[in-house]
């Protein structure tokens, strides 16, 4: 199986990275619009919840386009450790018990693309490729 995938890594790297996003923009929306469900407050720009939700929408856009991924997803990748501490590890030690293995995980994909880029597919690429030429 390895043979077989690994030539598709690059390409995998991109698509990881668009579904992250697209994972990650509903947290916004759903924040600022109450969509694709009802938020459960109102948002207030300057709260902690609106400058979440901002950076969610905004951050979750940039990385579905792969544009200035790496700053996007390092700023992203420490929104959701301070999330992860602030709102769950207060309600104990395990991700599985205090309901933050979500904010865990976003933490550490977006610390993964800060250092590996948005991949082949990415709007830095091609910015990239014409600046090369």
């Amino acid at each position: 199986m390895r043979a077989y995938l690994a030539p598709w890594s690059p390409q995998l790297l991109s698509i990881l990275r668009m579904v992250t996003g697209f994972l990650f923009i509903a947290h916004g929306t759903q924040k600022w619009f109450s969509f694709p469900a009802p938020s459960e407050q109102p948002v207030e720009l300057m709260s902690s919840v609106g400058v979440a939700g901002t950076l969610e929408l905004v951050g979750g856009a940039l990385m579905i386009l792969g544009m200035f991924t790496r700053l996007t997803a390092f700023i992203l990748s420490g929104l959701m450790a301070f999330a992860y501490f602030i709102a769950h590890a207060p309600n104990g030690f395990w991700p599985i018990l205090n309901r933050g293995e979500l904010a865990a995980l976003y933490s550490f994909v977006f610390l993964y693309f800060a250092a590996a880029g948005g991949g082949p597919w990415s709007f830095d690429h091609v910015m990239r490729r014409r600046h090369d030429d």
